[in-house]
């Protein structure tokens, strides 16, 4: 057993979540390694989707023009009923604040690899096949004792330690944070294969009184993933699942003839609704999977455990290098649960209504939802409004203890807390930068250059000034301050800036911006 120089951050689980911490935390020169259990990365699909606001939030990494080019921004819904087939567009509603207004159809497994190739690009290995066996939370550092797949073992102290390590997380169970919750009682099938029959370029559902069927296009390793529930009274999820039951599950769900062939993956499962009691215990904190599980409902899964940790990272890289205080590590649970909280009341709903054996909840399904879709998703707005709220674009943290709103609040533009929208002029290109972002609308004369520079001087080189002009999503003389992970922290509608320079004197003050902490 060997005991290593002491690293800012270990990150335990190289799934996406634990993958996206890591770029960030070397986009902010954290010491930190990442380590993973598994000898290899995930092949299979598993999610299968990633939100707008998470490509949104992967793009200053460079990553999410490929993710795109694997993927399939698919745009519209097949809703096959008896008799007809509905066509239900989705995400066609011309939103303009994001460069991505749709949802991506990607496997796990090509996320996984586009952000591992540029972590390996940038110098940083993925330590696979070493295991997190036991850690202690210490006055100033964590201990932590891995075992590699040699069987050899090592001690390693860091200042932070992040679980990223999924549903049966170590790192959740050696800090002793409660995982509380509930199974559902249905067992699902899932698989990623061909289908002969089923029309390209669009996802599918079948609403039959025999229970519920989706095909959603993938492209790689697969063209389509297939998952239905299997029917009450048949094998449960220990029994191996072969194609021949599949074919069998969807002659009897549609009638219809589609042909299944060449399965790269199938597994039979049982479903999840639990979270973790807290996110953070002293020096341990949990992200993605090991902090929440659900139902895959919307594809919110990978995209909450991916923008937790983009919540989380820049803060860590901050108060490792003196230029925050510790304080800031406890706005990462105050904003990221209450998110966790909302997606699991969400999913749970919506599974419950999906799968219910109820005589209403069945009729509703199968005869009421699927005639009232068409007629309510001819408004554009409620579909602006579902279209937000999937896609993860109307999260915000209004209510965090970083977040303050200034003198003369404007009633128009987005507000403290809220997402930075892309428009005008392409704001997430200009704030894609580390750092803060200070944006100045107006005309440049009212803003006090001397004032100005005292709020960025001694600070670390972290705060970037622009000066919108009359171009700003804001109107008249306002200044906003864009968190490292493009939210806003501030806001005021005056050019008196001694309300951001109290803000700043509190989040990033001037001593210590330039010095590592110990």
């Amino acid at each position: 057993m060997t005991v290593g120089e002491p690293l800012e951050v270990l990150v335990v689980g190289a799934g996406p979540t634990g993958l996206a911490l890591a770029a960030q935390l070397h986009a902010y020169g954290a010491r930190f390694r990442i380590v993973d259990r598994h000898l290899d990365r995930t092949r299979e699909s598993r999610a299968l989707a990633i939100q707008p606001r998470t490509l949104e939030a992967l793009a200053p990494f460079g990553v999410t023009d490929e993710l795109v080019a694997r993927g399939n921004p698919a745009v519209q819904l097949r809703m096959h009923l008896p008799g007809r087939t509905v066509r239900l567009p989705l995400f066609d509603i011309g939103v303009d604040d994001t460069p991505y207004p749709f949802l991506l159809f990607l496997s796990q497994a090509e996320t996984e690899s586009v952000l591992g190739s540029h972590l390996a690009e940038a110098g940083t290995t993925v330590e696979r096949g070493t295991e997190l066996v036991a850690l202690t939370n210490e006055a100033t550092y964590v201990t932590c004792r891995l075992r590699h797949h040699d069987g050899t073992e090592e001690s390693v102290t860091a200042r932070y330690v992040v679980g990223c390590d999924g549903a049966r997380s170590t790192v959740r169970d050696q800090a002793g944070i409660g995982f509380e919750g509930h199974i559902y009682p249905q067992t699902f099938l899932l698989a990623d294969l061909e289908v002969d029959g089923l029309e390209h370029g669009a996802a599918h559902a079948y609403m039959t009184e025999a229970g519920m069927l989706f095909f959603f296009p993938l492209g790689s390793p697969a063209s389509w993933r297939m998952l239905a529930m299997r029917p009450p009274g048949t094998l449960g999820t220990e029994s191996p699942v072969e194609i021949r039951q599949l074919q069998e599950l969807v002659d009897r769900y549609i009638g219809e003839r589609l042909n299944l062939r060449d399965p790269v993956w199938m597994t039979a499962f049982r479903l999840h609704n639990r979270g973790a009691k807290n996110y953070r215990a002293d020096r341990v904190f949990l992200a993605g999977d090991a902090a929440h599980i659900h139902s895959p409902a919307g594809a919110q899964g990978m995209n909450t455990g991916i923008q937790d940790s983009l919540n989380l990272g820049w803060k860590l890289a901050l108060v490792c290098r003196g230029a925050a205080s510790n304080v800031l590590l406890d706005t990462y649970e105050s904003e990221r649960a209450p998110v966790g909280r909302n997606v699991l009341r969400f999913t749970d709903r919506a599974f419950t209504i999906a799968t219910s054996r109820n005589p209403v909840l069945r009729l509703a399904r199968t005869h009421v939802a699927p005639r009232v879709a068409p007629v309510v998703l001819r408004s554009t707005s409620l579909r602006a409004a579902a279209f937000r709220t999937l896609s993860q674009l109307a999260v915000h943290y209004r209510h965090s203890p970083a977040t303050t709103e200034g003198p003369h609040p404007r009633s128009r533009g987005p507000r403290a807390g809220d997402r930075l929208p892309d428009t005008p002029g392409n704001l997430h290109t200009l704030t894609a930068a580390p750092g803060y972002d200070l944006l100045l609308t107006g005309p440049r004369e009212v803003w006090d250059a001397g004032r100005i520079a005292d709020a960025i001087s001694g600070r670390g080189q972290l705060i970037h000034v622009h000066t919108l002009g009359m171009s700003g999503p804001w109107p008249g003389n306002t200044h906003c301050l864009i968190r490292p992970d493009g939210y806003i922290g501030y806001r005021s509608g005056s050019p008196d800036l001694t309300g951001l320079l109290r803000y700043l004197d509190r989040w990033l003050p001037h001593s210590g911006a330039e010095r590592r902490a110990p």
